[in-house]
């Protein structure tokens, strides 16, 4: 991979959940928020990094610490560092590792000004989406007489990048709106940030798209290579399938890198081409038999 990688590549950043709502609980398999359904679900959270070709990086969620919820009065766990630590740490590994990238890709749910700082203090540039309610100035006047609207309340022409500042960072960002049209026809607002005041509206929304692969590398991390489906029990195994199960899913990436295809595709062709095999291997069985 290191012969196709580009200095002004994207590094990417997104989490995601295996539900495993009948296993026992441990720190590994331990409860979490889940904001694509809005409410806390038992499974194994995951933190992944992605460079434009592949995953490069991953880290678990763990919650060894229990307390006493002084409200609800249930044993609740905790994580020793919070997710937003945990990305600062592998941007530092990619960065001590040599990897070649410039922006780093990410959602709403990592905004943050230590974020942000981290980013650019090591000459690498963010592009991130933004809730609604986000608060930003479009003028250092108005930043500095504290005079913020919410990004949904801003109006400014589609298809053109503003200068403003978000509420709680010093510098200067860009900020894009981005309208588009579901499949039922309904139409969806997408407001994205930018630290790099060099972009306009076209690079910020393309770069921007790459962040689609880390969706597509999560389907078939549960589709392909069933890490969802592990009967064990312990946080070892369950550690050992989901390393394999990762392992996998990347090998089905390079593979398909090298035929122009996508990893469902190849999964399927696999199991057309060991089908005549294991039916044959079944005749032998009902032979013996």
């Amino acid at each position: 991979m290191r012969n196709v990688e580009r200095n002004d590549g994207v590094l990417i950043f997104d989490d995601t959940i295996q539900e495993k709502a009948w296993t026992d609980e441990s720190e590994l398999m331990c409860w979490h928020y889940d904001h694509c359904s809005g409410r806390s679900v038992k499974g194994i959270n995951q933190l992944n990094a992605f460079s434009m070709l592949a995953k490069c990086l991953f880290q678990w969620v763990k919650k060894p610490f229990q307390y006493s919820d002084l409200k609800t009065r249930k044993v609740k766990r905790k994580s020793e560092i919070t997710k937003n630590e945990m990305m600062r740490q592998m941007i530092e590994t990619c960065i001590h590792n040599n990897l070649k990238f410039l922006f780093i890709l990410m959602d709403s749910w990592f905004l943050s000004k230590n974020n942000f700082d981290f980013i650019t203090s090591n000459d690498k540039h963010f592009i991130a989406a933004l809730k609604s309610n986000k608060l930003i100035a479009l003028s250092d006047e108005d930043r500095k007489n504290k005079r913020f609207v919410g990004v949904d309340e801003l109006n400014f022409p589609e298809q053109t990048a503003v200068q403003g500042w978000l509420k709680g960072y010093a510098k200067a960002v860009l900020l894009v709106r981005q309208v588009f049209t579901h499949k039922d026809g309904s139409t969806g607002i997408l407001h994205l940030v930018c630290s790099d005041l060099t972009c306009d509206y076209n690079a910020i929304t393309t770069i921007y798209k790459r962040r689609w692969k880390v969706e597509v590398f999560h389907k078939s991390l549960k589709s392909n290579a069933n890490q969802k489906k592990s009967p064990t029990r312990t946080v070892r195994t369950q550690s050992n399938h989901i390393f394999m199960s990762i392992c996998a899913a990347f090998k089905l990436e390079s593979l398909s890198i090298k035929n122009n295809l996508n990893p469902f595709a190849i999964c399927r062709k696999l199991l057309i081409n060991t089908s005549p095999s294991i039916y044959a291997e079944f005749r032998q069985f009902q032979a013996a038999a």
